[in-house]
């Protein structure tokens, strides 16, 4: 059965990123109910940072692998099979020093592995994640996806970059940008991000 991964990224309890992104997701799966939801808190979670252990592990075939090095694959594998077992993707994070929450970062560090989700051939790499649709929530102070901030928005190029890497080419943004500027703007962000979230849930 196809799966929607949801990837929250956020530390705050009120957080629209994540507020938006799983409204994104279960409005994909409304409509269409053959897929099941699959939800991962990554500010939650707290995923192992890659250290020199772990490189070590993961450049060593599965089969020659200690039961220590075992151990330190593990949760990187779990990840990357919940990853390929999705064919769609929503991932939720709030601008922060003008890219994406470390925890995420995290995520694609432990997702981002030569051998499965990506391969190195003669003609450069390639991604062997394909065949799936990805969904960025962008949730930022400012206005960063047009305009003078622009240039400062390192988040979605970066995951666009990232996700292209393993195979996912098929991406779609949604802002809620400007929420620094008052009630009133915090309210026409939502108001746009919803209805956008709503256009691409019914288009999935």
């Amino acid at each position: 059965m196809s799966s929607i991964l949801l990837l929250t990224s956020s530390p705050r309890p009120d957080s629209l990123s994540t507020k938006i992104a799983t409204e994104l997701a279960e409005k994909i799966k409304a409509n269409n109910p053959g897929k099941t939801l699959v939800k991962r808190d990554l500010a939650a979670d707290n995923l192992p940072h890659i250290d020199g252990p772990f490189t070590v592990a993961i450049r060593t075939p599965a089969d020659a692998r200690t039961p220590e090095q075992q151990e330190l694959v593990k949760v990187s594998d779990a990840l990357i099979d919940e990853l390929l077992a999705a064919d769609t993707l929503v991932i939720g994070t709030g601008l922060i020093n003008f890219n994406i929450y470390s925890s995420l970062k995290t995520w694609i560090d432990n997702v981002a592995r030569a051998g499965r989700t990506f391969t190195y051939t003669e003609t450069g790499p390639k991604g062997l994640a394909t065949g799936k649709k990805a969904y960025i929530v962008l949730a930022s102070g400012g206005v960063y996806s047009e305009g003078p901030a622009a240039p400062l928005n390192h988040a979605v190029p970066y995951l666009k970059s990232v996700l292209g890497f393993i195979g996912i080419t098929d991406v779609e943004t949604v802002y809620i940008e400007g929420i620094a500027f008052g009630p009133e703007a915090v309210e026409k962000a939502i108001g746009a991000a919803q209805a956008r979230a709503s256009e691409l849930a019914l288009a999935a």
